[in-house]
């Protein structure tokens, strides 16, 4: 069992693999949503006035550990949201090991990008563990909009120029809407496909014609929706580096 009332054969999210030793760690890196958070650190790069390959990819290795690795770690370890069998000993070794690693690659950027870096970084691990654990009162919707949206695109920003403009506050404020439409779809679909027991009830439409609601009728917009956002927002950001770069 996994969320209380998720059977092992169903699905937690329409992206987790059937469960496994190997298919538990992919699972639980969350893949599209990863993808997604680390679309926006592209975004953030494609925004600078100018652009450091190698500053970039720096970035995108410290936010695929802390996040990807690091944070959904701690997100399993507190109510195995995924239900899967990864021993909590294990989960918080990984989530250390990436979290303290994106650290040290923090560490480094400070000396090339300056001091202002350090700050970002202390944001960063008090926002991925204290999100994904619930302290403080910051596991909530606009918390989540705020440190897995805004925050990888300014951070990303001034990892390439070393200060914040306007145009990266422009930034901040799209990655801001759109993670909270991602939560908003996300929320429903996870309480559809982990809560919901069974769906009952038809849509009747002006003409006379009816359609019955089932969870699948349900779920289908919502997902196929996610699914869309997460590789299109990837898709801008590449195209918006390519730009920079000359391409």
């Amino acid at each position: 069992m996994g969320e209380k009332g998720l059977t092992s054969r169903e699905k937690a999210a329409w992206y987790t693999l059937a469960p496994g030793r190997w298919a538990d760690w992919v699972s639980l890196l969350h893949p599209p949503y990863t993808a997604w958070h680390l679309g926006y650190v592209l975004v953030g790069a494609g925004l600078a006035p100018r652009l450091s390959i190698g500053r970039l990819l720096a970035t995108l290795v410290a936010f695929g550990l802390a996040v990807g690795v690091g944070a959904h770690a701690l997100d399993e370890l507190r109510g195995r949201p995924l239900g899967t069998s990864v021993p909590a000993p294990a989960l918080v070794t990984v989530s250390s090991a990436a979290i303290g690693s994106a650290v040290v690659i923090g560490c480094f950027g400070v000396a090339r990008v300056g001091w202002g870096l350090a700050a970002f970084i202390v944001v960063g691990v008090l926002l991925a563990v204290g999100y994904n654990l619930e302290l403080g009162g910051l596991h909530n919707d606009i918390v989540f909009a705020l440190a897995w949206g805004s925050f990888p695109l300014l951070t990303a920003y001034f990892a390439q120029a070393g200060t914040l403009r306007p145009a990266a506050v422009a930034g901040a404020v799209f990655a801001f809407g759109l993670s909270r439409a991602q939560r908003t779809l996300s929320n429903e679909a996870r309480d559809v496909r982990r809560r919901v027991a069974e769906v009952s009830g038809e849509k009747t439409y002006r003409d006379g014609t009816r359609r019955v609601l089932s969870r699948e009728s349900l779920l289908g917009p919502l997902e196929a929706s996610l699914i869309a956002l997460s590789w299109s927002t990837c898709a801008l950001g590449v195209g918006m580096v390519l730009s920079r770069a000359g391409y």
